[in-house]
Parts: structure tokens; sequence; C-alpha cells
């Protein structure tokens, strides 16, 4: 189903670890370029700035096939209207084909046609069914799926989760007030559904390429189980979808839970991060107690701006010092320590002598002696008497 050659996969995931040993200075650069040379992978890039150049190339290059097809069909008015973005979607699953075959994966061309044919994906949908939301989220869901399995394209695994949880809430519109009531409800419960299923699926994965985009899917999980019951995002659709008016003194239905959701969640996370060494999970549960808290702010504004924001830098300030204090000479599990993938010079020397015995690499040796020859007067004897 992957439209990359494997074993350039794998020799992309060989060159990722030998850049990784670079910059923790375990091997050099001379190393790392006879690795690059020896392994041919493929055409990506890691420079955002360019592969965002790129895309504005390939978005050019979509556009020109796209105007080029229209001027063609434009005769034939609204037959073209009806099946126009549905050949502009083809267009762009036969360029990211093409593009897949020429070995581009996350160079930002094939970003182009892949989201543009997403996005044409979508509005050919929406122009087919008047507009009905659900419908369209259905199809994109699937269309991104695919680009996702069969291309590896990590934004394309993004839009999936979006669609997916779009999907899920227009088809709650469709039970009226009642799916609209328990919607905070449901996308919990399927949140948490998909995150342990994400997680499993993690656990037992046979092909490495697909790890990351389970794993952008299971951070998806956590952010929307997180939004799904926060007080403010509850009251505030509450308003926008049932009209619901929160009078002073009264309140909505549920509030205690949802009071409790939002500042108990995020201590959960912390935990959990805590026990399993979760770096994603971690820096989710610190944007979480700060939308915990600027939630409660934002009904109840107990103290002035400036003096809230003192003592929250202060309180900051505190937490961070007896962090460190406690956690500066720790060794292993959670440590104030770098990474020693960084910053290491003890196993400098091993793994260097890895590398170098794997590809056949022989590094310079200078030997210095603390004793001096060359000044003997026999014959090979190297010496003249004294030491």
């Amino acid at each position: 189903m992957i439209a990359y050659d494997k074993k350039m996969l794998d020799n992309e995931a060989l060159i990722d670890e030998a850049d990784t040993l670079y910059k923790g200075g375990f091997i050099s650069k001379d190393q790392k370029k006879f690795i690059e040379k020896e392994l041919p992978d493929l055409k990506s890039q890691s420079n955002i700035l360019v592969r965002i150049g790129f895309f504005l190339l390939g978005s050019l290059l979509y556009s020109s096939i796209c105007g080029m097809i229209t001027l063609f069909g434009i005769n034939l008015e609204d037959i073209y209207l009806q099946i126009g973005g549905y050949i502009f979607a083809m267009v762009g699953f036969a360029g990211a084909e093409v593009l897949a075959k020429q070995n581009y994966r996350n160079h930002g061309l094939d970003d182009a046609f892949i989201l543009g044919a997403l996005s044409c994906l979508g509005v050919a949908v929406a122009i087919t069914t008047e507009g009905y939301e659900t419908v369209i989220a259905f199809f994109v869901a699937i269309g991104a799926f695919f680009m996702f399995v069969r291309y590896l394209h990590l934004l394309s695994m993004l839009v999936f989760c979006i669609s997916v949880t779009a999907f899920l809430f227009f088809g709650m519109f469709e039970f009226g007030d009642f799916g609209k009531a328990i919607l905070p409800f449901a996308a919990m419960i399927f949140a948490g559904v998909f995150y342990f299923l994400t997680k499993k699926i993690m656990k037992n994965l046979t092909e490495s390429y697909y790890y990351n985009g389970l794993l952008l899917a299971n951070g998806f999980c956590l952010v929307l189980f997180y939004f799904s019951c926060n007080y403010l995002v509850v009251r505030e659709l509450s308003g926008e979808l049932l009209g619901t008016d929160v009078k002073p003194g009264t309140d909505i239905p549920f509030a205690y839970f949802f009071y409790a959701f939002t500042f108990i969640i995020p201590v959960v996370y912390l935990l959990q991060a805590l026990k399993t060494k979760d770096r994603i999970m971690l820096w989710l549960s610190f944007l979480a107690v700060a939308f915990s808290i600027y939630t409660i702010r934002f009904y109840y504004a107990v103290l002035p701006i400036e003096v809230a924001l003192t003592l929250g830098g202060v309180v900051l300030f505190a937490i961070a010092y007896f962090s460190i204090k406690k956690l500066k000479e720790k060794e292993s599990g959670l440590t104030f320590k770098p990474d020693r993938i960084n910053h290491s010079d003890n196993f400098l020397s091993a793994e260097a002598l890895v590398v170098a015995s794997t590809f056949g690499m022989k590094p310079e040796v200078k030997t210095v002696s603390p004793m001096e020859f060359g000044d003997g007067g026999f014959s090979g004897g190297g010496s003249q008497g004294s030491f």
C-alpha cells in the first residue's frame, strides 16, 4: 500500500539517526557525510522555510494544471461545475502518485498536491450535496486516511483527525437539541476510545513507518478529550448551539462536573506523563493547566490582571526553582540534566567505534609518546646510550 520503496524509508530512518548522533557529538561530520553518501534516501526537505517555498511552487503548478483543464471544460457550464472539483481532486491524487514514484516525500511539492486534492475533494462533495457537512467530513476523512496510508503524510493524518471530529459533531447535530446537549459527553467518550485504540496499535505496530502518524493522532485525542468537557468550551457552545442564556445566579447543567473536569484532567495528564515519561503528554498537561486557569479567570476575575500575573510568575518561579534543586543531581528517570544524546562525552569513543566498525571506517589515530626517539648512533638502535 505504501507508495515508497521500503528500503529507502529504512535508509531515511538510518540517516535521521546518524544526524541525531552527529548533533550529540557521537560521530564526526565526515562520518555523517559518509553515511548519507552510502545510503540513498528519499527527496525530502527538513528546512521548514524551504519546504514552504516548494509548497507555494507546487501550488502554482497545481493551479496551472487545473486552470488549463478549465479552459477546455468551461463550455460545459453546469455539468463542468458539478464534476470540475472531482477532476481537480483526481489531478491532485495523480500528481501525488507521480511525485511519490520520483521519491518526493515531505518535500513541499508533494504537500501541495496532497492537500490540494483533499481540498478539491471537499469542495466537490460540498457542491454535489449542497453543503451537507456530515457527508463532506466523511469523504474528506476517507481521502485523508488514504493519503496517510499511501504516502505517510503527517498533515493528512491531522486532516483525518479534524474531519472525523467534524463528522462526529455534525452527526450529533442530526439528533437536534438532544444530540447537541450530549455532544460534550459523546466527544469525551470518542476521544478516550480512540486514544487507547491508537495506543494499542502503536504498541503492536509491525511497520514503524506509521508510528509518527499514530503518535500525532494520539496527541490529538488528548487535546480533544480535554476540550470536550472544558467548562469554558461547554458553556460557550451551549450558548451558540442551544441558545442557553446563563443569567446571574444560575449556571449550565452539570456545571460542577465540568468544573471538576477542567481542573482534574490537567493533573491526571501531568501525573501520567511523569509516570510514563511521556513528553508530549507532559507539555499538553502544562498547556491544559494554563487554559484551566484562563477558563476560571474568564468568568471570575478575583484579582486585577497585573496582580494575578505577578503572583502567577512568583508561583511558577518557585516551582521551577525547587524542581531544579530536587532533580539536578538525579541521573535517571525524571531529571534536570540534559539528554545524553545531545550532551554526552561518556560514550563518544564507544559510539564512534561502533559506527566505524559497521561502515568499515578507519579513524585517524595519532600516538603521543613521552619518550623521544631518533637520535641513535647505531644502525636501528634508536639511542645513544642514555635516556
